[in-house]
């Protein structure tokens, strides 16, 4: 049983929903919780083959109706492990076994690198009991494991499995005419440098970043442009600072997108402004798609590139650096050469192949001699 807060198309919601898919294919009974229903979501994506889905509908941080409606369907499917999706979930995941009188073992798959505020920190005061009572905790980066224990966040067992993404799913099979028909839809030209982002518009996705490193491109005398994947809060931030800096109509916002594979497609290059991430989905999917990634140097950013091979990291919030890196990845020759060295990175150490072997082994593991039994 895998619980989720939602099933948003967040990157922790998308990577529970590719583990469930991928395991009830491999002949795994699954069944997929939900605390709240929030649009748009993932519900097309489940492919679970005789497995439930049920929304609790939680109307409120901790409410008890829904807390009870978990307990009774997890004593009626009485599951040999729970998985849960940060901890969230995990301490609905730790009520409802408990009121449920179960032994089925309790697995949270961490997601997060830091703590954005003073709630999250306060949170995680109650957050690290559900940790210590877990029977493992998967962290998705090496160093995101070094972060947590060192701040005694742990479980009775922590193992790390890197995100991976469908080496298929993400090849790039676009043709010369449909990349120029993509671009063409957006107002960019064949000399023109695309640079893109795949990213909700978020305070801690820093598009604000890239809009002033494409105005600073564009002082150097380099075509830059901006093709930013998603949408969000953020939005009025960035058009306002790109009609500031006078690149309004350099930037370009799509809007929400199910299939983000076209635009990266589009772009020349694929870059990443955040000031936290842990180990970013969409960074492998643009790597698997042949593009070179320009990262900042955080969370498992280093274990994904090796900087000046397969892509570029540049120290959080140092505009002058991404902009140095994203100047240099202009040379069409120097780009294709290592968004083609990123392709095979991603295809020898983060296809889904590899992290559903990785998942698969290790709640086999887990559930090996243990049963659902009543206490």
């Amino acid at each position: 049983m895998f619980v989720t807060s939602a099933l948003t198309h967040g990157g922790a919601e998308r990577h529970a929903v590719t583990v469930m898919n991928r395991l009830a294919e491999r002949g795994h009974e699954v069944h997929s919780v939900y605390l709240k229903d929030h649009e748009p979501n993932q519900l097309d994506r489940l492919r679970l083959r005789g497995g439930t889905v049920n929304c609790l509908q939680a109307a409120r941080y901790l409410d008890w109706k829904a807390l009870r409606r978990f307990s009774a369907q997890m004593a009626d499917i009485a599951p040999t492990i729970v998985v849960a999706a940060n901890p969230y979930s995990l301490m609905y995941a730790w009520a409802a076994r408990r009121m449920a009188g179960m032994q089925s073992a309790l697995v949270v798959t961490y997601h997060s690198n830091r703590l954005l505020d003073m709630k999250e920190r306060l949170q995680m005061l109650a957050y690290r009991f559900f940790f210590w009572s877990a029977d493992c905790l998967v962290f998705v980066c090496q160093r995101q494991r070094r972060y947590w224990l060192s701040r005694a966040v742990f479980s009775r067992r922590n193992e790390v499995i890197y995100n991976g993404v469908d080496t298929e799913e993400y090849r790039d099979r676009s043709t010369p005419d449909l990349r120029a028909q993509m671009r063409d839809r957006f107002g960019f030209a064949a000399s023109d440098y695309v640079i893109g982002i795949s990213a909700w518009l978020r305070p801690e996705k820093n598009h604000v970043q890239l809009v002033e490193a494409i105005a600073r491109l564009r002082q150097r005398g380099i075509p830059a442009k901006a093709l930013m994947i998603g949408d969000g809060a953020m939005r009025p931030a960035v058009e306002a600072l790109a009609r500031k800096r006078g690149v309004d109509g350099h930037i370009v916002i799509t809007g929400f997108q199910k299939d983000v594979r076209p635009y990266i497609c589009a772009c020349d290059v694929m870059a990443l402004c955040s000031t936290t991430e842990t180990f970013s989905l969409a960074a492998i999917e643009a790597m698997a798609l042949r593009k070179p990634m320009v990262h900042p140097d955080v969370g498992g950013a280093a274990e994904m590139i090796r900087c000046g091979h397969d892509g570029f990291l540049f120290p959080v919030g140092d505009t002058a650096a991404l902009t140095d890196r994203l100047a240099e990845l202009a040379d069409r020759e120097a780009s294709a050469t290592m968004g083609a060295r990123a392709r095979v990175v991603v295809e020898t150490r983060f296809s889904e192949d590899k992290m559903i072997a990785r998942y698969e082994r290790l709640l086999i593991d887990i559930a090996d001699g243990r049963q659902p039994e009543r206490r």
